[in-house]
């Protein structure tokens, strides 16, 4: 890796060119820590986005899905190949009854999305009939897809779907008897330290929290507080720091949340996507010439973009959050080919 401080400023060079408003920490052990914070929390307000400020990070946070089904897994309260009827007490009349929690976890379950990627561009178009602020619980989405058929046989393949984990999260409340969100921020948040962290509403957000951003060709820009859901759950919209996800890396290879065994579990490259990418439970897995080369984690909705990547050979953990539609992807492919230096 090189140097740190001809790192950093080859990061800088990388985000300013690609107009990135928000943050970039890259840790490794606990010997140094580089962050770069760019642009407006609140343009209108010109508050600026500091290490601290809280950004949604959209699909990143099915991770934290994925951690809570595996806790109460590891508790003996559920299993992942415990079929989806005999979990959730809800009809779906064209489901395929051999659906499974695993199925749902690895993206192979096969029911039909509320938001499918391959056949839709804008997720603000969902909430053009259904206005977004009614949407915040899990059961708000059922409509969307509850009495849909099946788009393939469980397990025949991936196709990544968030309406799978709707299912996981209605199935953590059913468990547990206390809300998905609660339920996340007392079990994963409050014991990893994440302080800066939680599913907040759009209309009671905390201080340090940056609003998401949609730029328009033609200069100007609008939030995108009628494009989201009002509060985010189990498929998406958790609000974090960037420093939060650093813990959250660090408590999942400090075996703080789940044993050993299961964490094993939760990263295990279960599915092949495509090349070198794989998916475990609510993480995906990059492989290089046999090995994991990194666990990540990604997320994008209007006006948020968001990327974080672990890197266990050189245990480097990364974050980049964005409350703007820059391309984090690209920001992260060129840090790679800086630290493979």
């Amino acid at each position: 890796m090189l140097h740190e401080q001809d790192l950093k400023e080859r990061i800088e060079n990388i985000v300013d060119e690609k107009k990135l408003s928000g943050t970039v920490i890259l840790k490794q052990n606990d010997d140094w820590c580089l962050e770069i914070t760019r642009g407006f929390a609140n343009r209108s307000e010109r508050i600026s986005n500091n290490s601290h400020t809280r950004f949604g990070i959209a699909s990143g946070c099915k991770l934290f899905t994925a951690i809570a089904i595996c806790q109460l897994v590891e508790q003996g309260m559920i299993s992942p190949d415990l079929h989806l009827e005999d979990c959730l007490d809800i009809e779906f009349p064209y489901f395929n009854k051999s659906v499974t929690i695993d199925h749902l976890l690895t993206h192979r379950s096969g029911i039909p999305d509320y938001f499918d990627e391959e056949v839709m561009e804008d997720f603000a178009d969902l909430w053009k009939h259904k206005p977004m602020y009614t949407m915040d619980n899990h059961h708000s989405f059922l409509p969307f897809f509850q009495y849909e058929k099946m788009k393939f046989p469980p397990g025949e393949r991936f196709h990544y779907n968030n309406a799978g984990y709707i299912l996981l999260g209605l199935i953590v409340e059913a468990v547990t008897g206390t809300s998905f969100t609660n339920y996340v921020e007392h079990h994963i948040f409050e014991r990893t330290g994440m302080k800066d962290s939680g599913y907040y509403a759009l209309d009671q957000l905390p201080e340090n929290t940056a609003i998401g951003y949609i730029d328009k060709e033609d200069g100007t820009w609008v939030t995108n507080i009628y494009s989201i859901p009002i509060k985010g759950g189990a498929d998406g919209g958790a609000i974090i720091s960037a420093p939060d996800m650093i813990k959250l890396w660090e408590a999942i290879s400090d075996r703080l949340l789940l044993s050993e065994d299961m964490t094993r579990k939760l990263i295990h490259p279960y599915v092949h996507v495509n090349k070198e990418m794989y998916y475990g439970y609510g993480v995906w897995v990059i492989r290089k010439e046999k090995s994991v080369y990194k666990y990540q984690v990604m997320g994008y909705d209007p006006g948020v973009r968001f990327h974080s990547s672990y890197y266990p050979e050189s245990n480097v953990k990364l974050v980049i959050t964005a409350n703007n539609e820059a391309d984090t992807l690209d920001i992260m492919k060129r840090i790679e080919i800086l630290m493979d230096k």
